[in-house]
């Protein structure tokens, strides 16, 4: 005979040994409440990258490199990129056509691509959707001054307008 103690025991262990039946059972089940029938719904597909009016080899080089988060000092921030240029900040060729330069708040740099967009402004940033969060901005780029911005807010309030100026080839 079974003691009370071991009674329990054993109807502990018997509801519980049920319960895994009944529920593992449930798996193949389809059950109205619980689940649809409609299928799950598709996302739609990205749209092609735009390609950009600029080229990576016009920004591949050596670049002088400061920041500004007021318009009015703009002169004078490019002035102080071109001090720069006797630590230059170089943005590489990438392997498949892109740039090589770092993210916000990233020690490493990788390969970014130039993205265009329907309102005809350019790009810098990894692939996906124009303009994605960790995407910088052109503003402007005349050959020598390249100006850009993260798209990103706090990324933007932190490293204000980006201003590179083409270094003087090396002699």
């Amino acid at each position: 005979m079974i003691s009370s103690g071991n009674a329990r025991t054993v109807a502990n262990l018997a509801i519980a040994s049920a319960l895994t039946v009944f529920l593992g059972g449930c798996g193949g089940m389809s059950l109205p409440s619980l689940s649809s029938s409609s299928p799950a719904p598709v996302e739609p597909g990205v749209a092609p990258e735009m390609p950009a009016s600029i080229r990576a080899d016009e920004i591949v080089g050596r670049w002088g490199l400061a920041s500004f988060q007021n318009p009015a000092d703009r002169a004078r921030t490019e002035a102080a990129a071109k001090g720069q240029c006797k630590q230059p900040y170089v943005i590489g060729a990438g392997q498949s056509g892109g740039v090589v330069m770092h993210l916000a708040d990233q020690a490493t740099p990788q390969e970014l691509r130039l993205k265009g967009s329907p309102s005809g402004k350019n790009y810098i940033g990894p692939a996906g959707p124009t303009p994605g969060e960790q995407d910088r901005e052109i503003v402007s780029f005349d050959g020598r001054v390249l100006v850009t911005r993260f798209v990103d807010k706090d990324a933007a309030v932190r490293y204000g307008n980006m201003v590179y100026v083409r270094c003087a080839p090396r002699a």
